[in-house]
């Protein structure tokens, strides 16, 4: 009997949590895993008054779901997902909606919009930030696809949605690929922030000498007020948790060799693509990278001292408010980045973005919710074409006066020969924007010179070759 509004393929503690949270709001609903002991797990955590049910064969699994069915897969991305979706169209019909809620790779979102579509079925990627407890108590969505069948799924969505002064974290973001474009972006801005949350950690532990304690109480400090984020909020928590074992701080154990999925490289890939400059999100990625050489670096450290012996009595004075100041000026940096590729992406495959929405359901449920996401959410809605972030003018006042803070972080962290790639790339970044004329005239010189790639004038129209020999 079809008696089940929602279905979700994949019933790990991901899918198992927003079936939950789905029932939680009175919607009826099945989910599909082959693994038994997951299915018996999501009956064993339903209670009673959930309308839940779990099944091991697709055909079972389609048969509980309304017309037009509604399905979100929550699989690893690449083969799994068009595994996946094999196992259900046989059972399908016109009409009905598949949502992949995992990191695919946006081309391939568009490939099955494109392969669904001409059995006359929806396929929406939809990105989903928040992690478990997020999929459980109310997640950031973003999905993308064909906005008439988006109305079959939007109640459902919204009811599950973080919330944010009554606004649920969730809106249609545009056509094809749109929501996965846009999680993939969000994933390079978590990218950024992370590397930047580090060299901040280093610059207290190592330039600075901080506890434990100092380094976690300064984090927990740092979470309220203009530097408010999740991030930084499990910064703080990261910090205080000790081992089981040996009663010591946990994240004094654990290896500096860092892992990635592969949304940050993504993130960087497509932006060179689209020719849009997010050099502290591209830092982070090859950050990430750099940590993997750790026999490398062990050999380097003995290769390359360094004196670091300056006179910390003036520097140690005003350094922790200008690590604060520096901190939150790069921070902007990175998100004006990312919403500025956001923008020339939407323009590129015809998205439709609309960032003010965009930073309206980050504000809550996702990883990289923050303060300052309240500020971009106004500077958007006064001005949905805007470039770049740093040309709000409120925005711009801010950095403004952070601007010495951050130069003097990035000197004093030289002179102690402490890296902070990041910060560096963020007023690199900041310098050049900011800058009227670039020297990259040079460069259009040099071009024409081996290549004869031509150049353009400031003084006359037209393309220009010279025989500079």
């Amino acid at each position: 009997m079809e008696q089940y509004e929602f279905g979700i393929v994949g019933l790990g503690v991901m899918g198992r949590n927003l079936l939950l949270n789905m029932a939680d709001h009175h919607y009826a609903v099945a989910g599909l895993d082959l693994d038994q002991a997951k299915v018996d797990a999501l009956h064993n955590e339903a209670t009673a008054e959930q309308q839940v049910s779990g099944k091991t064969t697709a055909q079972d699994f389609v048969g509980l779901l309304k017309t037009p069915r509604a399905i979100l897969l929550l699989v690893p991305a690449g083969k799994a997902v068009d595994s996946a979706i094999s196992s259900l169209t046989p059972f399908l019909q016109e009409g009905d909606i598949i949502v992949d809620g995992g990191n695919s790779y946006f081309p391939d979102t568009d490939r099955r919009v494109k392969e669904l579509a001409e059995k006359g079925m929806h396929f929406f990627g939809m990105g989903i930030s928040g992690g478990e407890k997020g999929a459980r108590f109310g997640p950031s969505m973003m999905p993308g696809g064909d906005q008439e069948a988006y109305d079959r799924l939007q109640p459902i969505f919204e009811a599950i949605a973080a919330k944010v002064n009554g606004d649920p974290c969730v809106e249609y973001m545009g056509t094809g690929s749109a929501g996965h474009y846009v999680k993939m972006v969000h994933n390079g801005i978590e990218y950024g922030i992370m590397q930047l949350i580090s060299e901040v950690y280093d610059l207290f532990k190592r330039g600075l000498n901080y506890s434990d304690d100092q380094l976690q109480q300064t984090f927990e400090s740092w979470n309220e007020g203009d530097l408010q984020s999740f991030l930084i909020e499990i910064t703080g928590i990261v910090l205080k948790k000790t081992d089981d074992e040996t009663g010591k701080r946990l994240v004094n154990l654990i290896s500096d060799v860092a892992r990635a999925k592969g949304t940050g490289k993504w993130t960087s890939q497509n932006a060179m693509d689209i020719q849009a400059p997010i050099p502290v999100i591209d830092t982070a990625v090859a950050m990430r990278d750099l940590s993997k050489y750790k026999e490398e670096r062990i050999q380097a450290s003995k290769l390359f001292t360094w004196d670091a012996a300056i006179d910390d009595k003036d520097a140690h004075g005003g350094l922790v408010e200008h690590i604060k100041s520096a901190y939150y000026f790069a921070v902007l940096t990175i998100y004006a980045q990312g919403m500025e590729q956001l923008q020339l992406a939407s323009k590129e495959y015809n998205y439709g973005l609309k960032l003010a929405d965009i930073a309206k359901i980050w504000r809550g449920g996702c990883i990289i919710r923050a303060a300052c996401l309240e500020d971009f959410m106004q500077a958007f809605i006064k001005n949905p074409e805007l470039p770049n972030l740093l040309l709000d003018e409120q925005i711009a006042g801010k950095l403004t006066g952070k601007q010495e803070a951050i130069r003097f972080v990035i000197k004093y962290a030289v002179d102690k020969g402490i890296p902070v790639s990041a910060f560096m790339s963020a007023l690199g970044y900041f310098d050049a924007y900011r800058s009227e004329r670039l020297p990259t005239n040079l460069v259009q010189a040099q071009r024409d010179y081996f290549g004869a790639h031509t150049y353009e004038r400031t003084d006359k129209a037209g393309t220009f070759h010279t025989q500079w020999d």
